[in-house]
């Protein structure tokens, strides 16, 4: 897992780290360049230099794009840079280009009287090695025309302290680069994309819509919320020399730490040669309702396909026939008496209660009571969670841990925020501490809470999840895992490890069929193969 460090709590380790631990400011902005250079260095097409840029043909073989042949002698990198430190991480970083052979030119977005003291510094080291910070003129048509012939571009024009709406010279600069962006032009932004705000992932008038981003020490969490997420790229995360004891005293040991679960393995334990089925977990889904029998079956697969050791499915009789034809692991039950359902939940570990449920007020009644009499860990998805509209008190009276997973307008109903939400974040932290329970804040980068104030932020998925149906695929991994006593740990844990897998899933799907085509059932088949890959051979 990565930390996910908001504005605030950057400024103040910078701080500490040269204020209190002796760490020079310009080593901290040369390891950023550093990792920035590099970065840039990997996208360019024709590093080291050749003998030409060329844009109308490959090797001499079929024209590429419409665009003219333009003969250069090396590749060429424009550098965006505001009058603050981001400017001066822009600077040394176009220094470092310069040094390994690229052809660059830097461009001090903003007003000269405003650079900070390490800009100033970076800015002598970037003269003596031939180089030139020179004024952004976007009416300049030699500059201009240079600019959009560049191979790539950085952006370091604001950092994660933008807190107003970009306008003026900023604002030309940032579209500038957004028309730059193509099959032959790469963004790289610094930290986060100018326009973007660090915390929140609102965009502040405009943004970089960027390649990839180079985040320094931490990740932010604007790089994966809102229209945040699609403006970074891919994210990139680099240490810079803040030791590594000082980010986990600040930050990863905080009670409201945020992590990122974006890359990486993130382990399940290797089940023992001699487990039975007992051992996996029994879960209850109770789902479905007149024309929603795809959700209980979706959710019952998932579960089934996630591990759990037994997975009952509890539907309303009139669609039992229906249900039952499409399960053939699970095993599906008519709903009958309350005493019934209440005497099979508590026979199970883990209970999942919503999926196409439907709002008929016996149905929300039911679900209510069970809230109130049922001490097993219970997963809320969709009319399960409208069920709590006006009802909230229900929530805050149980005991045993519950996991509500609700999109923003489910959300809404049930707390009477505005839409769109515009921090995300702090909505799902501030009502999963005062209800003691789990928020899964389902979207973009969805957020997992916890009552402790802990988040978990996810980076995988993709657009092709937006269908009917994934979130029943999710919460019936979500119960699952849940409900497998083996896997122990903390249920926000589990549950954002949930969310990551169903993730990973969404997107070899795309790989393999394309965001048009996949579906949630697609999605199902690929949860053991995503599984198998987490899990410890030894």
């Amino acid at each position: 897992m990565q930390n996910a460090a908001t504005a605030a709590q950057m400024k103040e380790l910078d701080r500490i780290a040269i204020e209190e631990r002796g760490i020079p400011s310009l080593d901290l902005m040369e390891a950023a360049a550093k990792a920035v250079a590099e970065e840039v260095l990997a996208l360019l097409p024709r590093h080291p230099a050749a003998t030409a840029c060329v844009y109308g043909q490959v090797d001499g073989g079929a024209p590429a794009c419409e665009q003219p042949t333009v003969q250069r002698d090396k590749v060429c990198t424009a550098v965006f840079c505001g009058p603050g430190n981001n400017g001066g991480d822009g600077v040394a970083a176009a220094r470092l280009l310069i040094e390994k052979g690229v052809e660059v030119r830097a461009f001090l977005v903003g007003d000269r009287a405003k650079m900070t003291p390490d800009e100033r510094a970076m800015e002598e080291k970037l003269t003596a090695v031939g180089g030139r910070l020179e004024p952004f003129a976007p009416d300049d048509k030699e500059q201009r025309d240079w600019i959009e012939r560049c191979e790539a571009a950085v952006d370091a024009v604001f950092g994660v302290g933008l807190s107003r709406p970009v306008a003026g010279v900023f604002l030309e600069a940032i579209q500038l680069m957004n028309r730059l962006r193509g099959p032959f032009c790469k963004i790289v932004s610094c930290d986060v994309p100018s326009g973007v705000n660090a915390d929140t992932g609102e965009i502040m008038g405009e943004a970089v819509r960027a390649d990839v981003t180079v985040s320094f020490t931490c990740a932010k969490p604007g790089l994966y919320l809102g229209e945040g997420g699609p403006c970074a790229g891919r994210v990139e995360v680099a240490s810079i020399g803040i030791p590594a004891q000082l980010i986990r005293e600040q930050i990863a040991n905080q009670p409201s730490a945020v992590a990122v679960l974006d890359r990486g393995k993130y382990i399940l334990p290797k089940r023992k040669a001699t487990a039975h089925k007992g051992e996996f977990g029994r879960v209850l889904i109770l789902a479905g309702s007149e024309g929603y029998t795809g959700a209980p079956a979706l959710a019952a697969s998932a579960a089934v396909r996630s591990g759990a050791g037994l997975v009952f499915l509890g539907v309303p009789r009139e669609i039992y026939p229906i249900v039952a034809v499409k399960c053939e692991e699970a095993m599906p039950f008519p709903l009958g008496s309350y005493e019934g359902v209440l005497e099979k939940a508590q026979s199970c570990d883990a209970v999942l209660i919503g999926p196409g449920l439907g709002r008929a007020p016996e149905t929300e009644q039911l679900v209510l009571n069970l809230l109130r009499d049922l001490d097993r860990p219970v997963v809320l998805d969709a009319d399960g969670i409208n069920a709590l509209s006006g009802h909230i008190d229900v929530l805050d009276g149980r005991t045993a841990p519950t996991v509500l997973t609700p999109h923003d307008g489910e959300f809404q109903r049930l707390t009477g925020c505005a839409l769109p939400i515009r921090d995300r974040l702090r909505a799902a932290c501030d009502f999963a501490k005062a209800h003691r329970c789990v928020l899964v804040l389902k979207g973009h980068g969805t957020i997992t809470a916890n009552q402790n104030g802990r988040a978990y932020l996810n980076g995988t998925g993709n657009p092709g999840m937006a269908k009917g149906g994934s979130g029943d695929v999710l919460a019936g991994l979500l119960v699952s895992l849940l409900g497998q006593r083996q896997l122990g740990g903390d249920p926000a844990e589990l549950a954002a490890l949930g969310v990551y897998y169903h993730g990973q899933a969404g997107d070899r799907c795309a790989e393999r069929l394309g965001e048009y085509g996949m579906t949630p059932s697609d999605m199902v088949a690929e949860l053991p193969l995503v599984l198998k890959e987490h899990v410890n051979q030894f």
